[in-house]
């Protein structure tokens, strides 16, 4: 069930972010194309290291410790994401996507033992 779950949700996410920034008028930009590049880089890979070497920890935990790790891993990646976006790409207004769809993941994750039948 998982397994059609996720390509569902992706095409669902892609769909919805075509259509966000087609509501609000949002030009699409990377960051990489600006000064932020380096910044982007590091911040993303030590987000990265850092969540990386706590998931073995986080993993022997309570199933609701391992929800909040996630939820606070989409917060902290979309947060620093969004924030890059709206220092450096103002114009574009393209961190009000990035933080619809940190609401969004952060809804999903708090509810998943609702949405996706574990058994």
């Amino acid at each position: 069930m998982a397994l059609v779950f996720i390509p569902v949700l992706l095409l669902l996410g892609f769909f919805l972010e075509k259509g966000i920034n087609k509501l609000i008028g949002v030009e699409k930009k990377k960051i990489s194309e600006t000064s932020a590049k380096s910044i982007n880089r590091w911040g993303r890979g030590i987000i990265l290291v850092i969540s990386l070497s706590t998931l073995p920890f986080v993993m022997t935990m309570d199933i609701n410790i391992i929800k909040w790790y996630w939820i606070a891993y989409f917060v902290i990646l979309f947060g620093f994401q969004s924030f890059l976006e709206w220092k450096y790409l103002k114009e574009s207004k393209q961190y009000i996507t990035t933080l619809i769809f940190l609401i969004a993941g952060v809804i999903f994750m708090y509810n998943i033992e609702y949405l996706i039948p574990w058994s």
